[in-house]
C-alpha cells in the first residue's frame, strides 16, 4: 500500500505598511490578527507590519516586521525605542523603501479639493512596486485613471473597495458582471446625516442631532463634509468615475446638503410617511452623466424609505438587470476595515 503525501499549501509572507494609525488602520490590524490562520490556511497567506506612519508618529520602518501590538497602540510622544529599527524616513518613498513594503494600506484624510495627499502617497506605492489600497474617496475622484494605469504597469493593484458602503463589495461586484452596462444609480450613502436625521425626527434640534452622532461616534467634530453633502458627491463621483466609466468633476454634481432643515419639518415629513433622506442620484444620458445630492421626501414603505441609523442604501439600474438593490444594516469600524483586507486578499491571491 503506498504512502500519501499531503502537500502543505505555499505560504508567503508580505510587508506590510500602514499610512494613517487611526481607527480604520488600527482597526484592520485587529482583524489580521484575528483572521490570521485563516489567511494562512486558506489562501496561503502571511504577514508582517514592516511600517506605519502618520502626522503624529512620524515614519516608522523596520523591514524585519515591528510588532503588531506595537504598532496598534503607538499613540504617544515621546516614540518608545524601537529595536531594529531602520533610520526613520522623511519622505513616503524612503519610508516604503526602508520597509521593503509588499502592501500600503493608505487611510489619510479626504482632501475634496485635489485627493493630495493621498494620491501622491499611492502613486509612490505603486511606482515603488507594492499594491495599493485605500479607504480614500480622493484619489478614486481625482486620479483613478492615472492610477489604475500606472498599477497595472507595474504588474500590481490598485484597490479601495472601502471607499463607498464601508466593505460591501460594490466595485468588486462590478468584476463579476462582464460586459454589463450600469444605467445609472440612486441610494444613501453618508452615515452622519442619516443619523442626524433620525435623531431630529425624535424630536431634536439640528445641533442636539449633530451632537447625538458625534457621541456615537459617526460624525468628526468637524462634520461640514457631511453636512453640505461634499462626502455624499465625492462618493457619487467615484462610482460614476469607476463603474460607469465616465469622468466627473465634483462640481459637475449639484449639491445640496440638510444644514436649511427644520426640526418641525423633518418631523412632519416623517409623520406623513415620506421622511427626508440626503439621496445620491445618477443617471447616464448620451456620453454624459448627470448626477446630484441632496435632501429628498422618500415613500417610508420603500427600501431605501426604511434606512435610518448608519445604515447605507443603493440601487444599480443596469440592462440587464432592470433593478439590483443593496442594504447595508448598521455597519461599524469592522466593515471599513474588512474592505481592506478583502482588497489584500484579491491583491495577493488572485
Amino acid at each position: 500500500m503506498g504512502l500519501t503525501y499531503l502537500r502543505r499549501p505555499y505560504i508567503r509572507t508580505y510587508n506590510l505598511c500602514f499610512l494613517g494609525l487611526g481607527n480604520v488602520n488600527r482597526t484592520l490590524i485587529g482583524l489580521l490578527r484575528n483572521r490570521e490562520q485563516q489567511l494562512r490556511e486558506q489562501y496561503g497567506i502571511s504577514w508582517r507590519i514592516t511600517g506605519v506612519a502618520s502626522r503624529r508618529l512620524g515614519w516608522i520602518a523596520d523591514a524585519e516586521g515591528l510588532d503588531s501590538d506595537l504598532a496598534v497602540t503607538l499613540r504617544s510622544d515621546p516614540l518608545p525605542n524601537i529595536s531594529r529599527a531602520a533610520p526613520a524616513p522623511h519622505v513616503v518613498r524612503e519610508w516604503l523603501g526602508a520597509a521593503r513594503a509588499d502592501v500600503m494600506f493608505e487611510a489619510t484624510t479626504l482632501n475634496v479639493q485635489n485627493g493630495e495627499p493621498a494620491v501622491g502617497h499611492i502613486r509612490a506605492a505603486l511606482e515603488h512596486g507594492a499594491h495599493a489600497i485605500t479607504a480614500n474617496k480622493g484619489p478614486i475622484v481625482h486620479a483613478y485613471r492615472e492610477l489604475r494605469d500606472l498599477a497595472a504597469a507595474h504588474g500590481k493593484r490598485f484597490l479601495f473597495e472601502s471607499t463607498v458602503m464601508d466593505g460591501v463589495p460594490i466595485f468588486s461586484l462590478f468584476d463579476q458582471l462582464p460586459t454589463i452596462q450600469l444605467q445609472g444609480f440612486h441610494g444613501i450613502f453618508n452615515s452622519t446625516t442619516n443619523v442626524i436625521l433620525s435623531e431630529m425626527e425624535q424630536g431634536l434640534g439640528f445641533d442636539e442631532a449633530l451632537k447625538k452622532a458625534q457621541e456615537l461616534g459617526v460624525a468628526e467634530t468637524d462634520a461640514n463634509h457631511d453636512i453640505d453633502g461634499w462626502d455624499a458627491a465625492v462618493k457619487t463621483a467615484a462610482l460614476i468615475t469607476v463603474l460607469m466609466n465616465v469622468p466627473v468633476k465634483i462640481e459637475d454634481i449639484q449639491r445640496e446638503g440638510i444644514g436649511d432643515l427644520t426640526m418641525q419639518a423633518v418631523r412632519n415629513a416623517r409623520r406623513d410617511g415620506w421622511p427626508f433622506k440626503l439621496v445620491c442620484r445618477a443617471m447616464r444620458d448620451g456620453d454624459t452623466v448627470q448626477a446630484s445630492v441632496g435632501p429628498e421626501k422618500v415613500l417610508a414603505t420603500t427600501p431605501m424609505g426604511k434606512i435610518s441609523g448608519t445604515s447605507s442604501y443603493i440601487y444599480f439600474e443596469t440592462d440587464i438587470f432592470p433593478g439590483l438593490a443593496i442594504t447595508e444594516e448598521n455597519p461599524g469600524l469592522y466593515a471599513t476595515a474588512y474592505g481592506l483586507l478583502a482588497d489584500f486578499v484579491r491583491a495577493v491571491a488572485e
